[in-house]
């Protein structure tokens, strides 16, 4: 069992005694069926539906995703088993290729973190991050095998 928060419990009860079943029944029923999920392209009207109601502007790498993404992204900070148990990602390397994006602000944290702990911190005055860049990929080596 996955653990959950106060308040997505208290949602997860509202949305039971608006499909009230027994046994097993989705979070979010088919209006048709409520004993089963909706399509990925209800899904994805809900979705679209959502953004206007909210005032955003839609984006192409917006949706039911990017929650996942953001949700990874934001515990960062757990340990990857712990992630994958509140996620339900059966591999962590899913999680390291697919959903954790730190961004700019988190590396930069990252870097004056190591900085204060080995003494070296410059202090937010001279602590300049600028963008981060890839690396420059390396040049392939080559073996002549005889």
């Amino acid at each position: 069992m996955t653990p959950a928060s106060d308040a997505a419990l208290e949602v997860l009860r509202y949305a039971l005694s608006q499909n009230p079943t027994v046994g097993d029944a989705p979070v979010l029923p088919s209006p048709g069926d409520s004993s089963k999920g909706p399509s990925r392209h209800l899904m994805r009207d809900w979705w679209k539906r959502a953004e206007k109601l909210a005032g955003l502007e839609p984006k192409r790498s917006r949706g039911w995703h990017s929650l996942r993404r953001k949700f990874a992204s934001d515990l960062m900070d757990q340990p990857l088993k712990v992630l994958c148990e509140l996620g339900g990602w059966k591999e962590a390397q899913t999680i390291l290729k697919c959903y954790q994006h730190p961004d700019q602000d988190v590396l930069a944290a990252a870097l004056r973190s190591r900085s204060s702990q080995n003494g070296s911190d410059p202090g937010p005055e001279k602590a300049q991050f600028g963008p981060i860049r890839e690396a420059e990929p390396e040049t392939p080596k080559l073996r002549l095998i005889p």
